[in-house]
Order: C-alpha cells, then sequence, then structure tokens
C-alpha cells in the first residue's frame, strides 16, 4: 500500500553524453597508438593526450571493471552504456606502478569524479604513450555512438553522445 510514495526511479535518458575524461589534445580513434583501439575492435571511441595526471568519469554509473593494475576501468551507466577507460597504451606492464586509484570495484560514480591520478612522466619513462582511450564496448547495442569533441579538451566537455 505504501509502494505509492516510494520514489520510482527514472527511466534512463538519451543521447547519455560522455564527457571528457581527462585534459588534454583530443586524439581521434584512428589516430590511437594501439591497433586494438585504432580499428575499433573493442568499440567506438576517441582518446585525449593528457596534460595533467589526472583523469576523471565521463558518465554517471558504476565501476564494473577495475584491474588490480589500475591502468583500465569500466563503467555501466543507468542506460546499460558500457565505458571502457583505458590510461596509456601497453601501461598494464607496469603492474599499477605510477597510477593511484580513487575509486574501487562496485563503486557509484558521477560524472567528473575523479577515478585515477597518473604520473604522466613515469609513464613516459616507461616508453608508453599516456593517451586516456575512451570507447563504448556494447557500441553495436545502440543506434550510434558519435564523437564530437575535438581540438583541446578539458574534463566536462562534452566528448561523445551514445544513442538509443
Amino acid at each position: 500500500m505504501f509502494d505509492m510514495f516510494k520514489k520510482k526511479d527514472a527511466a534512463p535518458s538519451f543521447p547519455v553524453v560522455l564527457a571528457a575524461d581527462a585534459a588534454g589534445a583530443f586524439v581521434k580513434m584512428e589516430d590511437i597508438p594501439d591497433e586494438v583501439f585504432a580499428q575499433g575492435i573493442l568499440g567506438q571511441g576517441c582518446g585525449i593526450d593528457p596534460s595533467e595526471g589526472k583523469v576523471y568519469a565521463p558518465c554517471d554509473g558504476e565501476i564494473t571493471q577495475a584491474p588490480d593494475t589500475l591502468h583500465a576501468f569500466g563503467i555501466t551507466t543507468p542506460g546499460g552504456v558500457e565505458v571502457l577507460i583505458h590510461v596509456g597504451v601497453d601501461t598494464v606492464e607496469m603492474k599499477g606502478d605510477g597510477f593511484e586509484s580513487k575509486v574501487k570495484l562496485g563503486s557509484k560514480v558521477t560524472k567528473g569524479q575523479l577515478l585515477l591520478t597518473m604520473d604522466l612522466d613515469k609513464i613516459k619513462a616507461a616508453g608508453h604513450p599516456a593517451v586516456v582511450i575512451t570507447v563504448v564496448t556494447n557500441t553495436d547495442d545502440f543506434a550510434s555512438v558519435d564523437v564530437v569533441a575535438s581540438g583541446n579538451v578539458n574534463p566536462g566537455d562534452d566528448m561523445m553522445k551514445v544513442n538509443k
């Protein structure tokens, strides 16, 4: 009887706008220095060549992937968009050295929340490009994933739009 007083969750709205998750120079998908990402094998996306060592949540959601190596995160939005944030190329080899996570598996995050700090000098000294790669891994579940960013971006700037 009292269920009528409970707040109902609103249906997820589309498009889902993914924000830039780092400050720096926008990188087109085909220019990402990793063939798997550049060819879109893991889904549509783009990258940012970071100018500072901070990575932010591009959307609201739940951390659904958080490897011990701290080089990547998976976030699932309330609307089911699965976002992979991969920090650097081949940085898995660093085994977490130079990375400090601010969230853990199962954490609820909000767009713009700090996820990770990284030591850009350490990443570059290890011989790895530091590009922050963001892809929608379930691209095929949506009508389109459109990249809307270009040039230099700041955290929170519109980066991609996912349409149902």
